[in-house]
């Protein structure tokens, strides 16, 4: 019986995995580069202190698994910022309800100019994103304006407040390819610190989200700490490991994302708990790779030009360009309304024209529409046979 992940989370001990980490030696990291399954021992290995000596070995070991899987290919994508409206209050958000701050939920008239300003950009795979506000941009909203937005992509994807099962199996009816629901950190007490007010404080509902998204068929699932909340960054991520392999193994006709946030400013931000280095991300960007060859890894523009060109070469097969993180920031450029301050804000030619110069290709689409995503109702198959 499927007791879900929640019940493995339990299990976790979050300081004595942060003491296993850190005792981890250099031939535990020697091991952990070099053998061609990595183990959760392993992992703790890659994430460790020791680990930060070996960076140019990872390094060349994660780009071989990269080139090996995705070739010299790096797929786009845009986030598309629906409305700023909350009803939670989040230390480290700038939509958070406490802030005073325009708000802003896009109409139909306003999302078919910002769809139409992303389309003459050249991108084809699309991210919606919302504050989380159940009533006003909720289900309704979604069942309104997704068909239409969803006729205009080749792939749609989501970042909103966690749903229930059965809605998440209306949306993949409407067309709803994949669902990002970052857990934030994995540290309960440090999670109930930053969560204030409404519904994001129920830890477990949104630890169990990715099990909704799985049983409901939704072909990708993403998943991220949000660096900089728990005062261990190395454990956070162990920690979003494990729930990513007993995702794999459980839910596994769907496939994953990992991504990378640290904290960056915000109306009302907080100083980070803890400080990952720009080494220590390629650190365990590089990890992840290792023990998740298959995983899609993402690169958001809260880094700057100068990492993501540099990093994105040696592990990343997904990448934003030109974020606006405010409703109307691609038609309407209104800065007042950001969820928070990107730091790489080139262009999408300029972007690709970099990863040329790496020696990569650009992807802008590669997925079409609904092949191989025929969705057959019982009836339907009843009739077939």
């Amino acid at each position: 019986m499927n007791n879900g992940f929640t019940d493995s989370w339990q299990q976790l001990d979050w300081d004595d995995i942060t003491l296993r980490i850190n005792s981890k030696t250099a031939a535990d990291v020697e091991k952990a580069i070099n053998t061609a399954s990595p183990t959760r021992e392993d992992m703790m290995a890659l994430l460790s202190p020791a680990a930060g000596n070996y960076l140019e070995p990872l390094a060349r070991r994660a780009q071989q698994l990269t080139r090996q899987r995705f070739g010299n290919t790096v797929s786009f994508y845009i986030p598309l910022y629906l409305s700023n409206l909350c009803a939670n209050d989040c230390s480290y958000c700038g939509f958070s309800m406490s802030n005073k701050l325009k708000r802003k939920t896009l109409n139909a008239q306003e999302i078919a100019k910002e769809c139409a300003a992303i389309r003459e950009m050249g991108f084809e795979h699309l991210l919606l994103v919302t504050g989380e506000h159940q009533t006003k941009v909720g289900m309704n909203y979604f069942r309104e304006h997704l068909p239409t937005i969803r006729e205009q992509f080749s792939s749609l994807h989501m970042e909103v407040q966690p749903l229930a099962e059965h809605e998440y199996a209306e949306l993949r009816q409407l067309g709803l390819d994949g669902v990002m629901v970052y857990q934030e950190t994995y540290h309960q007490a440090v999670y109930a610190r930053h969560h204030l007010r409404g519904k994001k404080q129920d830890f477990t509902w949104r630890l169990e989200t990715p099990e909704r998204l799985g049983r409901a068929g939704i072909d990708k699932i993403g998943l991220g700490v949000l660096t900089g909340l728990s005062d261990s960054w190395r454990t956070d991520c162990y920690m979003m490991a494990e729930h990513l392999l007993w995702l794999q193994k459980t839910y596994w006709k769907s496939r994953y994302s990992i991504s990378f946030p640290r904290l960056r400013p915000c109306a009302g931000g907080i100083e980070p708990a803890s400080i990952m280095s720009d080494p220590q991300l390629v650190q365990v960007i590089c990890a992840f790779r290792l023990l998740a060859p298959d995983v899609e890894l993402s690169l958001s523009t809260r880094e700057s030009p100068w990492f993501r060109d540099h990093v994105v070469p040696l592990a990343i097969n997904n990448v934003s360009a030109f974020s606006k993180t405010q409703p109307g920031g691609y038609a309407e450029n209104r800065p007042e309304l950001e969820q928070f301050a990107t730091h790489d804000s080139r262009t999408p030619l300029a972007v690709a024209n970099a990863l040329r110069d790496a020696g990569l290709q650009p992807v802008w689409k590669d997925w079409d529409t609904f092949f191989g995503r025929e969705n057959l109702s019982v009836s339907s198959v009843e009739t077939r046979l």
